[in-house]
């Protein structure tokens, strides 16, 4: 190791290794590329090529190089990629906010997934909107953008110098209440209209007290539920996109100083 640091030069390993960590995180903490599915040989792979490859566009080391100074480095490189992927985690999971609700409303709580990203159980519907929504970040090269946001991040940010700014935390807070309100918006045709069954089952009710709610009610709910959730996915998956390409913009939190 000592022969490798002579051969490059101690800046230079400094510098590699602070770039991998700063990848890494990437690669941890961000959307669809923290996949639990991808092997994490191949993640590790990645990053190794994106270090070498990024490497010619590093600015001199802005950190004096101690025992200290440099694990402050590293910590706060992987810092910029968890808060980073917590920024569009939050955007992420109105769908699955979404999807509880729903779910909530048609009686498919029971039905529960384990979600391969995050390792939770979810309700089918957040799993299912969840799929469609990367599906979408794929379409619109929202992983590119992201991959734009490490190579600006890098004349923008040298590293090591990282460290979180009051601004970061209050849009954080921002979006996880925006996470609620935008769940219960591209839910909200569902509930609508399971309201609006629940009264015209109510009226049936008292007028037939024959009618059968469990055999006849819920089948027809779920089917009623199914077709909003087809004619409104257009649009709430256009609202997902909105806030999504949001949450890349507001990266740029990361920069300020």
């Amino acid at each position: 190791m000592e022969s490798l640091v002579k051969l490059f030069g101690e800046h230079h390993v400094i510098l590699f290794f602070l770039l991998f960590a700063r990848l890494s995180g990437v690669f941890a903490f961000f959307p669809f590329f923290s996949h639990a599915n991808i092997p994490l040989s191949i993640k590790t792979s990645i990053t190794f090529f994106m270090v070498v490859f990024l490497f010619p566009l590093l600015s001199p080391l802005h950190v004096t190089p101690t025992l200290l100074n440099l694990t402050l480095a590293i910590v706060s490189e992987l810092l910029i990629g968890f808060i980073a992927g917590l920024f569009l985690t939050i955007a992420l999971s109105i769908l699955q906010m979404a999807g509880m609700q729903i779910s909530f409303v048609m009686g498919f709580t029971m039905a529960s997934v384990v979600d391969p990203q995050t390792s939770t159980s979810i309700p089918v519907l957040s799993q299912i909107f969840s799929l469609i929504g990367l599906m979408i970040v794929l379409a619109f090269n929202g992983h590119h953008q992201m991959l734009l946001f490490i190579v600006d991040s890098l004349s923008l940010l040298p590293l090591g110098t990282f460290y979180p700014e009051m601004s970061v935390v209050g849009y954080i807070l921002k979006a996880t209440t925006g996470m609620f309100v935008y769940g219960f918006i591209l839910s909200f045709p569902v509930l609508a209209f399971s309201l609006l069954m629940d009264v015209v089952f109510g009226m049936l009710m008292k007028t037939m007290p024959q009618f059968n709610l469990l055999v006849v009610g819920f089948p027809i709910r779920i089917a009623v539920s199914l077709v909003v959730i087809i004619v409104t996915l257009a649009s709430t998956m256009l609202l997902f996109k909105r806030e999504f390409m949001e949450a890349i913009n507001q990266l740029t939190l990361l920069f300020a100083r």
